[in-house]
């Protein structure tokens, strides 16, 4: 479930601030890790919330603690934080439409974009053919939106991000690989965490790179948006399919005008 959170704020001189909180200190629940725009505000600087209501220090870099410990205080003074390629303000309905109809666990940065395509009466009708559902817990990172810049693929870094493989999937995997039955991952992220689990991981923290050239062990099929170019999504989806096919079908998406990116249109790659 995503819950990041975007304010905006003032400093002292007037001045506006912007701020996309990341993750919630452990150890102090008024102190997130946090975007902070612009980026020239020092360590010590408050930062004035609600008409002076509320206000932040900076504690840290990328860090800044509240003079609330409550966090729906918090986010009650924010909104959604949309991904920074949708050119407009977030509204009212953006809190239900940019949630999966199953999310449950808050923490992620972003939502898993391709769970967006299902509502509860698909998943009836999904269940209804004799298909299993299979559930994992996903705190996508805001390097879900980190563009690859280096010319060779294998300099980028990959960030973590935590998931969590509970053991009733686990079963569902196990039975799936007995029965050699197929494995569909829904989104980027999800193959992502399943591809890590054949490696034993069932609860952490993955780094887990996948670029053309890399052999896929667990999963089958990919269900997953149509992405922006030179992110690590859209090179996973061209490590799944070949970038032959992948470019085929990019192609044949701009041509029909199909909706790109985390509102968008999806393609099952089988």
């Amino acid at each position: 479930m995503v819950l990041s959170c975007r304010l905006k704020a003032k400093r002292l001189t007037g001045g506006k601030v912007e701020l996309l909180l990341l993750n919630q200190n452990q150890n102090d629940n008024r102190t997130f890790d946090a975007l902070i725009k612009p980026s020239r505000i020092k360590i010590g600087e408050k930062i004035i919330f609600d008409g002076g209501k509320i206000y932040g220090t900076v504690s840290a870099e990328k860090q800044i603690t509240f003079s609330t410990a409550s966090i729906n205080t918090i986010y009650n003074l924010g909104m959604m934080p949309l991904p920074p390629y949708i050119k407009r303000e977030p509204e009212k309905l953006d809190n239900i439409c940019y949630q999966t109809v199953y999310a449950v666990n808050p923490g992620a940065i972003a939502s898993p974009t391709a769970g967006l395509h299902f509502t509860k009466e698909l998943m009836k009708r999904i269940k209804s053919k004799s298909i299993n559902l299979g559930f994992l817990t996903l705190h996508i990172g805001y390097s879900t939106f980190k563009p690859v810049k280096s010319e060779d693929v294998t300099g980028h870094r990959m960030e973590k991000e935590y998931f969590n493989i509970p053991e009733s999937t686990q079963r569902l995997i196990e039975e799936a690989q007995y029965k050699k039955s197929r494995i569909v991952a829904v989104g980027t992220t999800s193959l992502r965490a399943l591809e890590s689990y054949d490696s034993k991981m069932k609860d952490g923290y993955t780094d887990l790179f996948i670029y053309p050239g890399y052999k896929f062990k667990l999963v089958d099929c990919l269900l997953t948006n149509f992405h922006l170019p030179r992110t690590t999504l859209f090179i996973l989806a061209c490590a799944f399919a070949g970038n032959k096919l992948i470019k085929k079908a990019y192609q044949e998406a701009i041509d029909k005008k199909y909706r790109f990116y985390s509102y968008g249109d999806a393609m099952l790659i089988l």
